[in-house]
């Protein structure tokens, strides 16, 4: 049940129809993995613990460095030099000391990452890079969990859902293949502060949508989004029977 603390700090979306007692329960009941505490994973772990998930799975293996503090705003100029895992939570407590915090502090490998993914009920992939796309995607897919995964780099951002719960569902490799232009990096490449704040507030959405069961999520969906002329795009992308990752799990 909600405490009346809870009733209180969360009844603003507690109003909607779309949530309700009900939904706010399942947000309460709910664990989250968030792979990477950067630019992307900063508004989602922030937003998810001020919704009221009852417990985030923050894996990042990096420290805070001056460079980030341009965009990854769940972190501040003191926690230079910390575990970014340790300054979210530091963060993510003062906002809501209602939702357990579970640390991953060092690089997830194979069997680490299936035992995360395993642990929860739903992925966040905000990682840079296209490799740890790609192996949180296939632990996804072997585990059965949906996953929301976002990019963003120059002025130019993505988002889509994968969930292999559903037939109809592509994973993320049915999508990209071997490799994409998001194999650049931030600093290779550079990118807009709130560009990342809104892809990440985003997946944060797409999160609690999943998590509550309302909306539609952006599944078998891209969205394109380009900050230079303020404009949203929207592709849809289909399953690939052949697919290395998700095909014969389908089949």
């Amino acid at each position: 049940m909600l405490n009346d603390r809870e009733l209180l700090r969360y009844s603003r979306q507690i109003l909607l129809q779309h949530v309700d007692i009900d939904g706010q329960l399942r947000l309460k009941e709910s664990r989250v993995l968030i792979v990477g505490l950067g630019g992307l994973g900063s508004p989602v772990a922030l937003y998810l613990a001020a919704a009221g998930v009852g417990e985030l799975h923050l894996a990042d293996f990096d420290t805070v460095d001056l460079t980030n503090l341009q965009r990854q705003i769940v972190h501040d100029t003191d926690s230079v030099g910390l575990s970014k895992v340790d300054s979210a939570i530091r963060r993510l407590t003062a906002i809501n000391p209602e939702i357990q915090l579970i640390a991953h502090r060092t690089a997830l490998d194979e069997d680490s990452l299936a035992a995360a993914v395993a642990a929860v009920d739903l992925v966040l992939d905000c990682s840079d890079n296209f490799s740890t796309r790609e192996a949180v995607n296939a632990a996804c897919v072997a585990a059965g969990k949906p996953l929301v995964s976002g990019a963003a780099i120059r002025l130019e951002g993505q988002l889509s859902v994968f969930d292999p719960r559903r037939p109809e569902s592509p994973c993320y490799h049915c999508l990209y293949g071997h490799g994409s232009e998001a194999e650049l990096t931030c600093s290779e490449a550079g990118v807009v502060g709130p560009l990342v704040g809104l892809v990440g507030s985003l997946q944060a959405l797409e999160a609690m949508k999943l998590l509550v069961g309302f909306g539609e999520p952006l599944v078998g969906r891209l969205l394109l989004i380009d900050a230079l002329g303020s404009r949203f795009r929207e592709l849809r992308v289909k399953r690939d029977p052949g697919c290395s990752v998700c095909g014969s799990k389908h089949a």
